[in-house]
């Protein structure tokens, strides 16, 4: 019997690290009135909650748009993990949630953030992140794991405060 839990992180990667990280600004030519864009040319798109993706995920693999769904579901977990792109300085982030995640509202309806979908490292992080909390590893073990991983040959982490 094949365990595909252990195959399930290969593809997710694989199909992000294929994304890679760019500051070009995506747009599908239909959604331009629904969206914003912040100073750092990222798009951001409000929807009632976080069961509602952003349109602008209407045309991705369906593995980043489960990521964006288990981001969204893991908020405490990833404002604790610092990214690696470079988007603490380029976009103001202060952690990993940030990139998927522009903000949330008390009524449930949350702004997402287009970033991550154009950036492998934010993807891999995050990924990397939920899986090994599903697993059983604390936060601040996970936090250890990516700061060790990052730690040479990424840009300076976002400003995350330590645990």
């Amino acid at each position: 019997m094949v365990n595909y839990k252990k195959f399930f992180p290969i593809t997710l990667l694989s199909a992000f690290l294929i994304v890679g990280c760019s500051n070009s600004l995506q747009e599908s030519g239909n959604n331009k009135k629904e969206h914003q864009q912040t100073e750092s040319r990222d798009i951001v798109e409000e929807t009632k909650s976080v069961e509602v993706l952003p349109s602008f995920l209407n045309d991705k693999p369906k593995e980043m748009k489960n990521l964006y769904a288990s981001v969204a579901k893991n908020r405490e977990l990833l404002e604790n993990i610092p990214c690696y792109c470079g988007c603490g300085k380029s976009s103001g982030h202060k952690n990993n949630y940030d990139c998927f995640v522009y903000k949330n509202h008390k009524d449930g309806a949350i702004v997402w953030d287009d970033h991550a979908t154009k950036c492998g490292v934010c993807l891999e992080i995050a990924a990397t992140s939920i899986q090994d909390y599903k697993a059983g590893k604390s936060i601040k073990e996970i936090r250890k794991k990516i700061d060790e991983a990052y730690k040479n040959g990424y840009a300076e982490p976002t400003p995350t405060p330590n645990l």
